[in-house]
């Protein structure tokens, strides 16, 4: 039993380094340092949006990059700030500064352990996907949102933190744009998006800010212009290793950022698990989702701690990893040191890259996770999924990523429990009925006229006692017997099983006895936990439907022989 435990729990690099060797070692370290160089000017993007000074977004992808590959339960999966966190994160710091933020951060890593370590990796994976499509479109859009200021060189402050408010305010002030910085924002795009056209082994962001940053210095200092923002003109680049956050917790802070951290969990969770998910398909591996999401939540504790901001697995980087040849935990490792030594030696250089091109890149990571081809596909689909997508977007939007989540899963929630209602079915049986479901005449049973049959098709669970009553009301006289048909019930819950002790105590009531037929064995285990065998004795819990009626006619002869007996 233990050691069936630490195998549930064993991070994938003791397995992946056993016979590790040179060649091996040698294609880790390839992908390791082309995701490092991927890696750079995202995670200094990501942390600017998010709304820290750019060595955060660096020492979030150092830290959590490091802890999520040597804990992880996958193989090649990149962790570092993803595009999915900015909205929250920003959020957080306007509200708590960044001191709530390292709260909240670890508040949601130890959630994470828990759903690693209550086994929920597997649950996660079910969220329906218009609520994954809603939340990351309404994301996406408000990350391109967030944008628009520094990509078109706006001349505005006090940005409010609201959607509407913040295009008002662009529309408004539209006419501040600055020609240079929108062409010099243009031309970046042009380089992300068409770079792989002269080289598909170097990521089009680091060619933007390489080539960027040589063009707005130039700019600067030959020519004058210094219209174009850089890094250095907001911030201070601090090339040292973090400090150690000082963090205080009291109830009143928790109960605060709690919706939060819950909000952060579950991000971090879809999104490291959809990465490994993808990267599996590739590889041909396994994750072990429960050990990913215990990895994802050290990680989360251990980052904020030292300036750093939520992490999770990264798609596009973990992506980057398997195509250049990166097969063990090896090579994310190696990412993480890169980006250590960058920061170490070469940080100062960060100064001099233009804000515009860190807008550039943060469009296109907006494009890509907006999925809107996913989004017009499932707006095809059903009225329920439409509803449940629509609105998880438009919360997202427009309200907040956090009441968003709550109202999608619970709107997913609902609708789920009524698909599975609409397809419980509850038939009446009262004149003969065919054992097997074989569509032939043979072998038919015949129902005595003092005995009700109810099929039940489908899961047993709140709701159904409704249509038990509906289906007793169709017919006028009441049975001596009710035979309970169970052979097409998967599982029955402990409001199901509520429901059933009340119909048979009703029935019992009115001298009518309950027979259950062909109860399966976990439906059975949950009957006899409930203590069923209080209500209905063994006799009255039959294997199949021709136990049940002759179980029936016993009753029905007993009850004959005690009324004349009476007489």
């Amino acid at each position: 039993m233990v050691s069936d435990r630490f195998k549930t729990f064993r991070p994938q690099i003791l397995d992946s380094l056993k016979g590790y060797n040179k060649d091996k070692f040698m294609a880790d370290v390839m992908a390791g340092l082309i995701v490092g160089i991927v890696a750079l000017p995202l995670a200094i993007a990501f942390g600017i949006a998010s709304g820290v000074s750019p060595e955060k977004g660096l020492y979030t992808a150092i830290i959590a990059g490091f802890v999520i590959s040597a804990l992880g339960g996958s193989t090649v999966q990149i962790g570092g700030p993803t595009g999915a966190f900015i909205v929250v994160v920003y959020n957080i710091i306007e509200q708590f500064g960044f001191e709530g933020l390292v709260i909240t951060t670890i508040m949601s890593g130890i959630m994470l352990i828990l759903m690693g370590v209550l086994k929920l990796g597997v649950v996660i994976k079910y969220i329906p996907y218009p609520v994954i499509v809603g939340y990351m479109s309404g994301i996406a859009v408000t990350i391109f949102s967030t944008q628009i200021k520094d990509f078109f060189g706006l001349k505005v402050d006090n940005i409010p933190p609201d959607f509407l408010g913040k295009w008002s305010l662009y529309l408004n002030n539209f006419s501040t744009i600055d020609y240079i910085t929108f062409g010099v924002g243009v031309l970046s795009l042009l380089i992300i998006i068409f770079s792989h056209k002269i080289s598909k082994k170097i990521p089009g962001s680091l060619l933007a800010v390489i080539f960027i940053t040589v063009l707005a210095y130039c700019l600067r200092h030959f020519l004058g212009i210094d219209s174009v923002e850089t890094i250095g003109d907001r911030f201070s680049f601090k090339s040292t290793l973090p400090d150690i956050e000082g963090v205080s917790f009291n109830m009143r802070t928790i109960n605060l950022l709690f919706p939060y951290a819950f909000t952060l969990a579950i991000l971090g969770s879809i999104e490291s698990l959809i990465s490994a998910n993808v990267a599996d398909g590739v590889t041909g591996e396994k994750n072990n989702s429960n050990m990913e999401l215990v990895a994802q939540g050290v990680a989360n504790i251990i980052a904020p701690l030292f300036g750093g901001i939520p992490a999770t697995g990264a798609l596009a980087r973990t992506m980057t990893n398997v195509s250049n040849g990166g097969r063990t935990p090896v090579a994310g490792i190696v990412h993480a040191t890169f980006l250590l030594l960058v920061v170490l030696f070469l940080g100062g250089l960060t100064q001099h890259i233009p804000m515009v091109c860190l807008a550039a890149i943060l469009i296109v990571v907006s494009y890509n996770m907006s999925e809107w081809r996913s989004f017009l596909a499932l707006l095809r689909n059903s009225k329920a999924d439409v509803v449940v997508l629509v609105t998880t977007f438009l919360l997202t939007v427009i309200f907040d990523l956090t009441i968003a989540i709550e109202i999608g899963l619970l709107l997913a929630v609902f609708l789920f429990l009524k698909r599975i209602m609409d397809v419980t079915q509850i038939s009446v049986i009262t004149d003969e009925l065919n054992p097997t479901d074989s569509g032939t005449n043979e072998d038919m049973l015949s129902i005595p006229k003092e005995v009700e049959v109810y099929e039940i098709d489908g899961p047993f669970f709140f709701g159904i006692a409704n249509k038990f009553e509906e289906s007793m009301r169709i017919i006028g006289d009441k049975p001596l017997v009710r035979i309970i048909r169970m052979r097409k019930v998967p599982f029955i819950d402990s409001t199901g099983l509520h429901n059933l002790e009340s119909l048979c105590m009703k029935s019992q009531s009115e001298d009518i006895q309950i027979i259950l037929s062909g109860v399966r064995p976990n439906v059975h285990e949950a009957l006899d936990k409930f203590g069923f065998s209080e209500i209905l004795s063994k006799e009255n819990v039959c294997p199949n439907i021709t136990v049940a009626l002759e179980r029936a006619n016993e009753i029905i002869d007993k009850k004959t022989i005690d009324t004349e007996e009476g007489n």
